[in-house]
């Protein structure tokens, strides 16, 4: 059952990814020449991730929190990284950002295109030159007033569990001088764990937004102090969320 579930559910996401594509390309297109921060194309791909997100009948999603970012603030994004079903479900907040994604993403029909379109930053993390080309684009972005969304492990958790966080984001945070905002997710290892291609059975999924961190609350000028904290920040507001969710 759980092999012909799993058919179904990448047969629904493959179909209404082909549909939707022409319907953004359109969007970017005919917005190419005055959006040149990817605006639109980047408002198509939320709503095209949300109603993938909410088309799957596999999970229920609960957000909590969204309205502790401001519209009108830029902040660095940090999200714990459970499955590859993050990059879809933190669409579901609606936040204006550009993601952080690994190279090897834009090798993937239709994902790679979508990078491009929405100009998104990719890096090759074996490649020294093209993590400084990222951190530049990210800064830039941010002095600009765009957010940025990265995932500081790296990876996605082999256990569920928030492993190692890498000094980037918080070297962009320091040196840009915006807040950090931390985001949970917590549920989707349970439904598609790290390279797993068969989705479990029902589970809940919440997407918790912690408070975000002013530069000031910082506490100190080492972002590899400031990686620590926040990997110890989010480490025991997982736990939290896992005590309130036991039955």
């Amino acid at each position: 059952m759980d092999i012909l579930r799993s058919a179904g559910i990448w047969l629904i996401g493959i179909v209404l990814i082909v549909i939707m594509f022409p319907v953004t390309l359109l969007v970017w297109l005919l917005t190419f020449p005055f959006d040149r921060k990817r605006r639109a194309t980047h408002a198509m791909l939320i709503l095209q991730g949300m109603f993938l997100a909410y088309a799957v009948p596999v999970w229920r999603i609960r957000i909590e929190g969204r309205k502790k970012a401001q519209r009108d603030e830029t902040y660095v994004i940090i999200c714990n990284h459970q499955s590859i079903l993050d990059i879809l479900l933190v669409n579901c907040l609606r936040y204006r950002f550009k993601w952080i994604s690994k190279i090897e993403n834009s090798r993937v029909p239709f994902v790679g295109l979508y990078l491009k379109m929405a100009d998104y930053i990719t890096v090759n993390r074996g490649d020294s030159e093209s993590k400084e080309r990222m951190m530049a684009e990210a800064y830039a972005s941010l002095k600009e007033g765009t957010s940025i969304m990265i995932f500081p492990e790296g990876t996605r958790s082999a256990d569920c569990n928030i492993s190692f966080f890498r000094r980037g984001a918080f070297q962009l945070a320091l040196s840009a001088g915006v807040p950090v905002l931390p985001v949970l997710i917590e549920g989707t290892c349970n439904v598609l764990p790290k390279h797993g291609l068969i989705f479990g059975g029902f589970h809940r999924i919440t997407i918790r937004v912690l408070d975000p961190v002013t530069p000031e609350a910082f506490g100190t000028d080492d972002c590899d102090v400031l990686a620590a904290k926040f990997q110890s920040l989010m480490t025991d507001a997982l736990l939290e969320l896992r005590k309130e969710n036991k039955p």
